[in-house]
């Protein structure tokens, strides 16, 4: 498993950039290097030692290329994938598709129970991040808790192992990004520790930090991130 290389990360791709070749046998991930969604593909690619056989092209998504909308994915969003001759897109489809077709560890869990609480998890993650980022115009402490006690919650079903589904899976994959980010964004403006009163979660933000797959995907800077998060979600209350 090659998920300990240190991998050279291409520079985004903006408006003046060329198009690299499209359909000539190299499956790419169009990604964002501080998009929590493209990043749930990147992880996924780097658990499976996949940094060889699936390139990088990042884009800079505040100056985008013409040529990724009209060339290879319509709908001018990341992440997408390139790959058997076809562009497909939708961050959770692409986690699934990743582990189904490429070869490395598989990252979908074998018992029915634990397929079945994937399929659970995998449904309220719109939920959950929907419900944060709302909270973020309100009162995170109040609005925000009940999807970190879900998550709270979640993490007592399986005593395997400290992930979501005990071992680590693409349910976790789905979640940490956003996690991040919350964390994050939650302690520095609202003083809101995510993992107080939360020590299951604690510990899989913990562990989840271990896994060097993960690790070499955390480029988002906590100042840009704030600001970012700032200007998108209070500027209507500054």
């Amino acid at each position: 498993m090659a998920t300990d290389t240190v991998e050279f990360l291409p520079p985004p791709l903006d408006a003046t950039a060329e198009q690299p070749p499209i359909f000539d046998g190299t499956t790419r991930l169009y990604t964002s290097y501080s998009c929590p969604f493209a990043q749930r593909v990147w992880i996924t690619r780097n658990y499976k030692g996949l940094q060889d056989k699936i390139k990088l092209v990042p884009l800079n998504l505040q100056n985008r290329p013409a040529w990724y909308k009209e060339k290879v994915y319509p709908e001018n969003k990341v992440p997408s994938l390139e790959h058997n001759g076809k562009v497909i897109g939708e961050s959770i489809d692409l986690i699934k598709y990743v582990d189904s077709n490429f070869e490395g560890p598989s990252l979908l869990p074998n018992y029915p129970d634990k397929k079945k609480f994937f399929e659970e998890l995998l449904s309220y993650v719109d939920k959950f991040v929907g419900t944060v980022f709302t909270s973020f115009k309100g009162d995170p402490t109040k609005e925000a808790g009940a999807a970190f006690d879900y998550l709270e919650n979640a993490l007592k079903k399986f005593d395997d192992g400290p992930f979501l589904l005990g071992q680590f899976s693409l349910v976790d994959i789905a979640y940490i990004p956003f996690v991040e980010r919350f964390q994050i964004f939650l302690s520095e403006v609202f003083k809101y520790d995510i993992t107080a009163g939360r020590p299951k979660l604690a510990a899989w933000i913990e562990d989840v930090n271990k896994i060097d797959a993960y690790k070499q995907t955390k480029k988002t800077d906590p100042k840009e991130l704030v600001e970012f998060y700032k200007q998108r979600f209070l500027a209507q209350k500054l």
